[in-house]
């Protein structure tokens, strides 16, 4: 139940930590771990825009390599919720 206290804690709205634990995933360079927790960003209000702005951020303070792994990922997500 920690995970579920975690979520649940009121300083921050779910998309909010939706959004820090996407960019901490691409920042650690977990790509595979990250369908599961953009698809949960995205339900929990964070448009493809933002996702795509954060991305490009991260290209610079995480570095570019990271993020061109996990371009795919986004793009298999987004063209997933597309349809």
């Amino acid at each position: 139940m920690l995970f579920l206290d975690l979520w649940l804690r009121p300083a921050l709205a779910p998309r909010d930590r939706s959004l820090i634990t996407v960019a901490a995933l691409v920042a650690a360079g977990q790509p595979e771990q990250m369908t599961f927790h953009l698809n949960r960003a995205m339900d929990n209000g964070l448009t493809q825009a933002e996702a795509g702005a954060m991305l490009s951020q991260l290209a610079f303070y995480a570095g570019w390599p990271k993020v061109f792994s996990a371009l795919p990922v986004a793009k298999e997500v987004f063209a997933a919720r597309t349809q």
